[in-house]
């Protein structure tokens, strides 16, 4: 006997002590899936045999069996279950969370059941407990089935049990294997002409007998999903009907359930039903097709289920929508919810159902497409859209190219039916729709990019804090930018960092080419610009009037008026959104000069210290002088005051050179290197040449290109020439350079190395750091690096959901984490 069950369910094994249901589920279950009453007294009492601790046992039993059906796991429960009343328990948990729950009943002997537990030790009851529990087996088996179990699977006797297998059955729901690309179309209603309009809009091609549309095709093999509701209201929903249909019976289609297609099914079956609400049509357009046709179509239509959960998972289909807790499980209430979608139990003005916006709530990872409830246009709407445009009331058929995401629409020809109120504009859509449930606690973030990056809490409680006052409209914060490490440590004297060492990390790493930039004298920005205020509306759901926003690495602004600095900076971008393609960009940057935003730390903290050597250095070394003049043996203590004043003086040279007047925007400069994203498009994947080239469209007297050098790491000529290149950029002053992989690299390796000038250095670890060179050789900087890499993968990660339109919440999740893995406190006028 072969024993089906679903992947995805509850099994209850039943059978008196001795009957074998511990051997029989070790045999056809991994370890892992069986919760045994047994094992679960010895948890909570050391005895299996204790049978005081029976209920804390059952406890903890119900407590796992609950938690792993809501993780969506097949458990096998191994106990008794001979009565009544412990069978209702567990199906009540199965139905809580909406699973099937089979039963595989084991029917031994009561003699076979007792000799057993006479030659086990551990069973020291007598034979009246068997007898008992055989008892119950037997009123039972007569009503079982009534029990509310999916299935009832009885084996009776040894040897039928012994030469039992089970196999397992993939959910009807489950077509994961189907990965597209897909074709997703909206309610239609009837409106056959609209459908083969879009279907060849689409690049289908229809297939005709006697000049009626049976079937369609596309050349690149796509696939057309159709969300149901295909009958009612318009004028030929046979028409619809014999073209799905034949679509879907040729492979080249599926198709869900909508609730038009539920109540005519019950109708053509004869039931008794409400005609209204369009089916009057549909049932006087059957009555004038063959009776074979009918009958084919009512089967057809009566063999459509709730929903799909099509490419791996990631894409789910129902008629109303469906939330997350419901994807791939079966009950009644998932088909109710997936046909008729959730009402808040009122009614409006026109006497229909108000509907719960249960998709302001969608956190879910799968794309949820669905139809049911007509709208203006489809709207994204925390990664679900509704593709109903209402069609049959002279709106449009909408459908949805997948995994691109575009959308087409074909106008209806007429209004075939008056909708009993007027469409209405997309459901309101919460344009900030976070919830600190997104962010807090300790998180795993699943990336494409590497492996899962963890959060610990309490990192993301202080960046909560941070984000929480600080940070910009988080609906512009789509990205917060890495740390950055720097080399190993140079081996040459006098020198801390040096091109020499990140270029040997590369080329170990297996990097041909890299590009070294100009590190540029400012602080980091991002820069996220809109090309006008309705284009900031309509992608970011920004309506005040602003077009964009800069802002710091820690997400803050970076003057309190960004008016100005973003007006200008969108008028240089116009030859960038024609090359793009794009009404939108994203850019990572350096606002120049560093005194513009970190004027008070300057202040502060470096020409305090400047200022303060300044003045007691030279007293010192006029004081050792004197001494020495005197006869005093002082002569090391004025070679290290004099050593430690011309320190200071480099130290007040370096941050000196960060510092130059500012009014308003005269004076600031802003240097972007690398075009983050764009409409549809992940541009930070895209090799540096392209980035620096692409850049330098950019048209503004406020725009300083960054300088660069492609250095080929098999050539000695070219590495010389670029460590050539870095002692000129840090003898004149500058900060030093960024050495990167030309091209995107995945795995272990850094995505920028920063090679710092000697007396910029002085700036980070102060005046007199060249005095301790050799005790800073020894910095760890496997931590700097790990988290570089992480925060990078987050980057990544964020902008590649920014650029597949998912919503702000999924955008900002890893954006935030970026901020919450900073172990170290961010200075706040950095």
């Amino acid at each position: 006997m072969t024993i089906r069950i679903p992947e995805l369910s509850l099994v209850v094994l039943v059978g008196v002590s001795g009957s074998g249901k511990s051997t029989f589920a070790a045999r056809h279950f991994k370890p892992t899936q069986v919760i045994s009453s047994d094992f679960c007294r010895g948890l909570v009492s050391d005895d299996e045999n204790d049978q005081s601790a029976t209920q804390a046992a059952f406890d903890l039993l119900d407590h796992i069996v609950e938690t792993r059906l809501s993780r969506g796991l097949l458990t096998v429960v191994d106990a008794t279950s001979v009565q009544f009343a412990a069978r209702q328990k567990l199906i009540a948990l199965a139905r809580k969370h909406d699973v099937l729950c089979d039963a595989i009943v084991l029917d031994v002997p009561e003699e076979v059941a007792i000799e057993r537990n006479a030659g086990r030790p551990d069973r020291d009851f007598g034979a009246g407990v068997v007898i008992r529990q055989r008892k119950d087996l037997r009123r039972s088996l007569g009503k079982i089935s009534r029990d509310g179990f999916r299935r009832v699977h009885v084996l009776r006797g040894v040897e039928e049990i012994d030469n039992a297998t089970v196999s397992y059955e993939k959910a009807w729901t489950d077509k994961k294997d189907l990965s597209g690309p897909f074709d997703l179309i909206g309610d239609i209603h009837g409106c056959r002409s609209e459908l083969e309009t879009l279907l060849t809009e689409l690049g289908w091609e229809l297939t005709r007998v006697d000049g009626r549309a049976v079937g369609a095709v596309h050349p690149e093999g796509r696939t057309a999903v159709f969300v149901g509701d295909l009958v009612d209201r318009g004028p030929d929903s046979p028409g619809v009907v014999r073209l799905v249909m034949g679509m879907v019976a040729a492979g080249t289609a599926v198709c869900v359930r909508g609730n038009h297609e539920e109540k005519l099914v019950r109708a053509l079956k004869g039931a008794k039903v409400k005609v209204a609400h369009g089916l009057e049509q549909s049932l006087e357009q059957f009555a004038t097709e063959p009776e074979e046709f009918t009958r084919e179509a009512t089967a057809f239509l009566d063999g459509l289920i709730s929903h799909y959960q099509l490419d791996g998972g990631r894409l789910v289909v129902a008629h109303a929508g469906l939330k997350e807790a419901y994807h791939g499980r079966a009950s009644g209430r998932v088909r109710a919810f997936a046909l008729y979608g959730d009402t808040t139990g009122e009614t409006d003005e026109y006497g229909l159902p108000v509907r719960y916006p249960w998709a302001q709530e969608y956190r879910g990872r799968a794309m949820v497409v669905y139809g049911h409830t007509p709208t203006t246009k489809p709207e994204w709407i925390n990664n679900t859209i509704c593709l109903d445009t209402g069609c049959v009331f002279g709106g449009s058929l909408t459908a949805l190219r997948y995994p691109s995401r575009e959308i087409v629409s074909v106008p209806a020809e007429k209004v075939w039916y008056e909708p009993v109120k007027p469409l209405s504009a997309p459901g309101y859509r919460d344009p900030v729709t976070l919830d600190i449930g997104d962010v807090s606690g300790t998180r795993h973030i699943e990336t494409r990019f590497g492996t899962r990056v963890k959060v610990m809490e309490e990192n993301a409680a202080a960046a909560l804090e941070v984000m929480s006052r600080f940070a910009v409209d988080p609906r512009w914060l789509v990205y917060l930018p890495p740390t950055m490490a720097p080399p190993e440590t140079s081996k040459l004297d006098g020198y801390l960092e040096h091109p020499h060492e990140a270029f040997e990390e590369f080329a170990a790493q297996g990097v041909a080419e890299v590009v070294c930039e100009e590190k540029h004298m400012g602080s980091r920005a991002v820069a996220v610009l809109a090309r006008t205020p309705e284009v900031a509306a309509e992608r970011f759901g920004v309506t005040d009037g602003s077009a964009g926003a800069v802002y710091t690495r820690t997400g803050r602004p970076f003057f309190d008026d960004l008016g100005p600095l973003v007006a200008r900076l969108r008028a240089a971008c116009e030859p960038l959104w024609e090359a793009l393609g794009s009404d939108w960009v994203a850019l990572d940057c350096e606002l120049l000069p560093w005194s513009a935003k970190a004027g008070e730390l300057i202040r502060v903290q470096y020409a305090a210290v400047g200022a303060a050597a300044g003045a007691a250095l030279p007293a010192a070394t006029s004081a050792l002088e004197a001494a020495a003049g005197r006869g005093l043996d002082v002569s090391e203590l004025l070679d290290r005051a004099r050593r430690r004043q011309d320190n200071a003086a480099r130290f007040r040279e370096a941050y000196a050179r960060y510092c130059w007047p500012v009014n308003g925007l005269e004076g600031v400069r802003l240097a972007p290197f690398q075009i983050l994203a764009c409409e549809g498009r992940n541009t930070a994947l895209e090799p540096h040449a392209w980035h620096l080239d692409t850049l330098s469209l950019l048209d503004d007297p406020i725009i300083t290109p960054t300088r660069h050098l492609f250095v080929d790491l098999t050539s000695a000529e070219s590495r010389e020439k670029a460590v050539a290149w870095w002692e000129e950029l840090t003898g004149q002053g500058g900060e030093g350079m960024v050495v990167k992989p030309s091209v995107h690299q995945r795995g272990r390796v850094q995505p920028g190395v920063k090679v710092r000038g000697r007396e910029y250095l002085r700036i980070i670890y102060g005046p007199d750091y060249t005095d301790s060179l050799d005790l800073l050789r020894r910095r760890f900087l496997g931590k700097k690096r790990s988290m570089a890499l992480r925060e990078h993968t987050l980057g990544l990660e964020a902008l590649a959901r920014l650029a597949d339109g998912d919503p702000l919440w999924r955008v900002h999740e890893p954006v935030f984490a970026v901020l919450a893995m900073e172990s170290e406190p961010v200075d706040p006028r950095l």
